[in-house]
């Protein structure tokens, strides 16, 4: 690793840790997610790889941040575990004792925060050799030989972005001083959890319920053949709206939902409508930590939920409120052995001829599910003039990544971030832009009126976003 434009590694320093145990147990099921995951995309499997960014509070000095750095590493075996296939299947391998290496990187003259988020990003270019490396790759920012950030890169065969949020929590428990409470459970425990008979009865219900759907929902996401598509084929067009943020947070509150259904529903419904269909199937990205175990575990435990949003003859605030009672029930349905999951949708595929195509997806990345920095005046005054400052921007999605249709909100807490990778052969650029600008007019027209969907699509042309940027 680089220190890039203008941060240079100066050196590394070695960070011992040590754990109550160690050992190896079957993969968790949302570890058996993301085995297959990082499979199937090869050494495009670096998409799936996590950075983030542990600001040092306060003047710390760096014997310091290396120290609450070791208690991370000792208190969560998924930071010390590595991945190996075996004859009897993949297997996590938890070490109790070992090493870290952090890179030290000075800063220079640009902002500490801004090189330590570059740095996570350089991380995280790379795939993880998960049989023989730790998951997380690690480098601390300096300004003037003080740290300033610790930059990571982790694998998602280790952390969900909910995991992530802990460790943030923690991190600033340490650097004040605080005693942590014990970690308690473990990716360990929840392997063994899941093969009891009880979990298992509920995999095999939740697998049930998809096969219910699978039997009768569109074979392809889009009705017609693709077109010639553009160079590079897949893209991610992007949304940062604090319009949209604000808009999303005064309509959840109005009708006591939350901030995820809101964005769901006009994300959904622009979807349907884009798609000239009067239904949306979608794959969630779901946190799956509904079991009071898994709430502190530092570990991977999302799965993706089926939903079925089928659009109301009345208007957008049905929709929103159909959207929040149907997700709740692919919420319910999102825990299960994605390894038998894939078995039951092979089945549907021969008996259906092919498996049905789910290629298009919802993911909230926000840990808490609101934007705590969110201007104050945002949440009082007329959108208006905020939704002239919405800039969109487009970047070249990951090589290899071949999504038709993936929403993902952003974790930024002052800005509504929404962003879409697409296939152009199916979705043109300008469409997706469209889209997204659409999804930010749905919400602000509905702050003032009960929007009928017959009014959508005009919502979702060119010519109503032709002004925004």
């Amino acid at each position: 690793m680089t220190g890039g434009e203008s941060g240079a590694v100066t050196g590394s320093v070695t960070v011992p840790f040590h754990g109550e145990r160690g050992g190896e147990a079957a993969l968790t099921w949302g570890q058996r997610l993301m085995w297959r995951a990082v499979h199937l995309m090869g050494d495009s499997q670096s998409y799936l790889n996590c950075p983030w960014v542990l600001p040092v509070y306060g003047r710390r000095d760096l014997d310091a941040v290396l120290a609450a750095l070791r208690v991370l590493l000792g208190r969560h075996e998924s930071l010390r575990t590595t991945f190996a296939a075996t004859p009897d299947g993949p297997v996590q391998r938890v070490a109790r004792d070992g090493e870290l290496t952090v890179d030290l990187v000075e800063a220079g003259a640009e902002r500490g925060l801004r090189v330590a988020e570059r740095l996570g990003a350089e991380m995280s270019a790379s795939a993880f050799a998960h049989g023989e490396e730790p998951p997380l790759r690690c480098a601390a920012v300096l300004k003037d030989g003080r740290p300033f950030a610790l930059a990571f890169s982790f694998s998602h065969l280790a952390v969900d972005y909910q995991a992530l949020s802990l460790l943030t929590e923690e991190w600033k428990a340490l650097l004040k001083g605080e005693d942590l409470p014990p970690a308690g459970w473990q990716p360990m425990d929840q392997a063994g959890l899941e093969s009891e008979e009880s979990w298992q009865a509920h995999s095999r219900r939740s697998i049930e319920y998809w096969r219910s759907i699978l039997e009768e929902v569109p074979l392809e996401v889009f009705d017609h053949d693709p077109r010639e598509p553009e160079d590079p084929r897949f893209i991610e067009v992007g949304m940062e709206s604090v319009a949209l943020a604000a808009a999303a947070t005064r309509l959840a509150a109005r009708w006591t939902v939350s901030t995820t259904s809101v964005l769901l529903a006009a994300c959904a419904t622009v979807l349907a409508v884009v798609s000239g269909r009067p239904r949306a199937v979608m794959q969630l990205v779901h946190s799956n930590r509904r079991d009071a175990r898994t709430r502190t575990m530092v570990g991977t435990v999302g799965q993706d939920a089926l939903f079925v949003l089928d659009l109301p003859a009345t208007d957008f605030t049905a929709a929103c409120r159909a959207a929040h009672a149907t997700a709740q029930g692919a919420y319910r349905n999102a825990r299960y052995d994605p390894f038998a999951m894939q078995a039951m949708r092979e089945e549907i595929g021969r008996r259906r001829g092919r498996e049905p195509d789910l290629d298009a997806f919802f993911n909230d990345r926000r840990g808490i599910g609101t934007w705590p920095s969110l201007p104050k005046a945002a949440l009082e005054e007329d959108l208006s003039p905020l939704a002239d400052k919405t800039r969109t921007y487009v970047t070249n999605a990951w090589p290899g990544v071949r999504f038709k249709v993936f929403f993902t909100v952003g974790t930024a807490a002052d800005t509504g971030q929404l962003s879409l990778i697409i296939d152009t052969a199916y979705l043109p650029r300008e469409t997706a832009r469209t889209m997204l600008l659409g999804i930010e007019a749905l919400l602000l027209r509905s702050l003032t009126e009960d929007v009928p969907m017959t009014a959508v699509p005009r919502l979702c042309s060119r010519d109503a976003t032709a002004g925004s940027r």
